[in-house]
């Protein structure tokens, strides 16, 4: 029996999933969704995936990593540091066997955010600290590039970064092509609906190079609505409407490319494909 969708890319531990985390899940698992790789942003928010991922055991699949943009107050962003990680290295390496990557970590230059080389560099220098443990703990890495997709892809290349899903990618088509060819996979979210720039990305990644995520609570088929896990069929629906390909070969095709990326997800996911 085939695999249904993994949702490679979501945020379980966002505020507004806490007082109804365990309906969220349930829901997923309804929808026949395989797995939620959940992600992290920073070090305060270790403790709440892993404990989710010890409450839904190989159906939660923890990544723990330091986002480029920090929280300060809900009001109040910041680009990060590297003091930003002072907590966080040692945790992951401390929880490296639970991890199915490192996560979210990447470039932010949204001016709002990095608006000085010096902020941009500090990002660089997070980052790279992050692909080297990465590489070190032989963990893949789940990705963010907003208004960066070349200078991530560059430095993810420069740093000799193999197992790469970049998540919700905002750059052009052609700049996404130079990280297939580097092996990279790219991850789309329910969005792409009410996105012409993901359906243009679409158009041009192989089905081979992508994945599906929700990035719940965020990028859901609805602005300003929260999305869910079980929405990534969503996005699996709107593949097969670009690629003019039945859905169930995206989402056949696009699980498969989860396991490439992620192979620890093999533990959890009861398949037999021949040709991984």
């Amino acid at each position: 029996m085939a695999a249904g969708p993994v949702d490679c890319h979501c945020h379980l531990s966002a505020p507004c999933f806490q007082p109804d985390v365990a309906a969220v899940v349930r829901a997923a698992r309804q929808a026949a969704v395989a797995a939620l790789v959940t992600v992290t942003e920073q070090a305060g928010e270790f403790r709440s995936v892993l404990e989710l991922s010890d409450r839904f055991p190989g159906f939660v699949l923890p990544c723990l990593g330091v986002h480029p943009v920090q929280e300060v107050s809900p009001e109040e962003q910041r680009s990060v540091t590297l003091k930003d990680l002072d907590a966080a290295l040692p945790l992951i390496e401390l929880y490296k066997d639970k991890l199915v990557a490192i996560g979210e970590v990447g470039l932010d230059f949204t001016p709002r955010f990095a608006s000085t080389d010096e902020q941009k560099e500090g990002q660089r220098q997070v980052l790279t600290k992050q692909v080297e443990l990465a590489r070190k703990l032989d963990l893949p890495l789940n990705v963010h590039s907003r208004s960066a997709g070349r200078p991530t892809i560059n430095l993810l290349k420069e740093q000799g970064a193999s197992k790469v899903l970049l998540h919700a990618f905002d750059g052009k088509p052609s700049v996404a092509m130079e990280g297939v060819k580097a092996g990279y996979f790219f991850s789309i979210p329910p969005s792409i609906i009410r996105s012409d720039q993901k359906q243009k990305l679409v158009k041009v990644l192989p089905l081979e190079s992508i994945c599906l995520e929700t990035d719940s609570p965020a990028l859901g088929p609805e602005k300003q609505v929260r999305n869910e896990p079980k929405n990534v069929y969503i996005a699996a629906e709107y593949i097969a409407k670009i690629k003019g390909i039945p859905v169930e070969e995206v989402i056949e095709v696009t699980t498969q490319n989860a396991l490439k990326v992620f192979p620890k997800l093999r533990n959890f996911l009861q398949l037999s494909f021949s040709n991984i």
